[in-house]
Order: C-alpha cells, then sequence, then structure tokens
C-alpha cells in the first residue's frame, strides 16, 4: 500500500513540476520576444 502511495506522490510532484516549468518557459518567451521587439522598434529608430 506504501510503495503505491510513494508513487502517487512522485506522480502528481511530477506533474506539478512540468506544468510549473512549462508556465516559467512560457513567461520567459514572452519577456524575449517582448525585448526583441522593442530592440528591433530601437534600431529602427536609428
Amino acid at each position: 500500500v506504501q510503495v503505491e502511495f510513494v508513487g502517487q506522490i512522485l506522480v502528481v510532484v511530477h506533474v506539478v513540476v512540468v506544468l510549473v516549468g512549462f508556465q516559467i518557459v512560457v513567461k520567459v518567451q514572452k519577456m524575449v520576444y517582448s525585448h526583441e521587439r522593442k530592440f528591433v522598434q530601437l534600431r529602427g529608430l536609428d
């Protein structure tokens, strides 16, 4: 019984880690994308 319980905890932890990691990746990509757009606009003004 305890082994199954530990297995369930590992699955839940894995899912949470994947979801959190995915959100972080999306946030970083949005930040990089907005920075690149600002950079291109600044270069365009030159």
